[in-house]
């Protein structure tokens, strides 16, 4: 496989998942990113910790989505993150996730 190839590959992929993300971002009712992933979700748990003076957050989620291409499932039952880095946690307004009106 040539590096053109697998560009092609990769956007194909990337193309994909927006394109799913599209479709079941409705369903969810927060988004969570962290550094590594960016997740929708139904249940968000944020839980600091402190160890040894060092700050970290354990995260804990519920009937999420992953947005990862290369995972073969991304949704999933139950997640926990631990992480010494940022968290964003939104909750997302019902008005955002309206579906579009039929002509």
């Amino acid at each position: 496989m040539s590096a053109e190839d697998l560009e092609k590959y990769e956007a194909e992929m990337e193309l994909s998942l927006y394109k799913e993300y599209k479709d079941i971002v409705g369903q969810f009712t927060y988004v969570v990113e962290t550094e590594r992933r960016f997740y929708l979700a139904n249940g968000v748990n944020l839980v600091p910790r402190n160890s040894d003076g060092e700050v970290y957050f354990e995260i804990h989620m519920t009937d999420a989505w992953v947005w990862d291409m290369y995972r073969p499932a991304r949704f999933v039952k139950q997640v926990r993150v631990v992480t010494f880095k940022d968290v964003n946690i939104e909750e997302l307004e019902k008005s955002e996730l309206r579906l579009p009106d039929e002509p």
